[in-house]
């Protein structure tokens, strides 16, 4: 490995020798491009992260001496792909930019895969406000070039991050614009359901039964289907719980479901936000 990463240094060394000698101007840059890149290689081979994303930008440096911005904008992707197996923050910085640059020459769906790269990376640092930034500008620009299924993902993720944030009628917006655009899509509307569930599993956590009542109108006159599920009978069991003000009644329903479909990690801590300040009001009342 060692023997790798002086490989990388004389690489790199070369290539900076090309750019401060005498030389034509693009082609001194060209070949500094190829031995930068040769010297990203071997630090990779090394695992020498650091040098081989500093390596990456100075790459993208060169590309934009020459004007080519995608391939600047590549760089940087290569860049934060080293970064990532050591710092969140500098793969985030290599991301923005080769963002900034694919929206400079009008690739926006490239732009937006990167932007949603960038909301992983801070989920993923349990950074959900700036997760969420991030999701919905790539959602925005999926939703600039029709690349449907994209722009769904990364909505729901939003919603999700929204209710977590306990901004419950950010989420319940988002997830009814979801299932609305869905229903008329074949190739969607089977995940209406599930997201209608999710919709008033947020109504739940708001805690109010009439809008929880007014919210499953609306969902059974958006899919008329809805009312046969068994997502709108926890819904509506939830409901009809929470009014008597009755806890055990809360968890038999979310027990009931949770035996034929088992609820994922996001569900169970929303459900459990409802059941706790639900078991709050009933000792208040005791």
């Amino acid at each position: 490995m060692a023997d790798q990463t002086a490989k990388g240094e004389e690489f790199e060394r070369k290539a900076e020798k090309k750019l401060t000698g005498w030389g034509i101007f693009g082609s001194k840059h060209e070949d500094a491009v190829d031995l930068y890149e040769k010297a990203a290689n071997c630090f990779k081979l090394g695992k020498n992260w650091d040098k081989a994303g500093a390596v990456y930008t100075k790459k993208a440096n060169c590309h934009l001496k020459s004007d080519s911005k995608h391939e600047a904008a590549s760089a940087y992707v290569d860049a934060a792909n080293c970064y990532k197996k050591i710092s969140a923050e500098d793969a985030v910085q290599s991301l923005n930019q080769a963002v900034n640059l694919f929206l400079d020459i009008g690739r926006l769906t490239m732009a937006a895969r990167y932007c949603k790269e960038i909301g992983e990376i801070y989920e993923q640092e349990q950074n959900l406000e700036k997760s969420m930034d991030y999701f919905e500008r790539a959602a925005d620009l999926f939703q600039s070039e029709e690349v449907t299924t994209s722009v769904n993902q990364c909505k729901q993720k939003v919603a999700q991050f929204a209710a977590q944030l306990e901004q419950y009628p950010k989420a319940v917006e988002i997830f009814e614009g979801i299932a609305r655009h869905s229903i008329n899509n074949s190739l969607l509307k089977y995940g209406v359901k599930g997201i209608l569930l999710n919709s008033g599993i947020c109504e739940i956590c708001k805690g109010d039964i009439v809008a929880i009542n007014n919210a499953l109108e609306r969902y059974q006159d958006l899919d008329p289907t809805f009312s046969g599920t068994r997502e709108y009978k926890l819904l509506a069991d939830l409901a009809a719980s929470m009014d008597e003000e009755d806890v055990v009644k809360f968890t038999e329903a979310i027990k009931e479901f949770d035996s034929m479909t088992r609820l994922d990690p996001w569900k169970t801590t929303l459900l459990l936000r409802a059941k706790t300040a639900l078991k709050a009001n009933e000792d208040n009342l005791t």
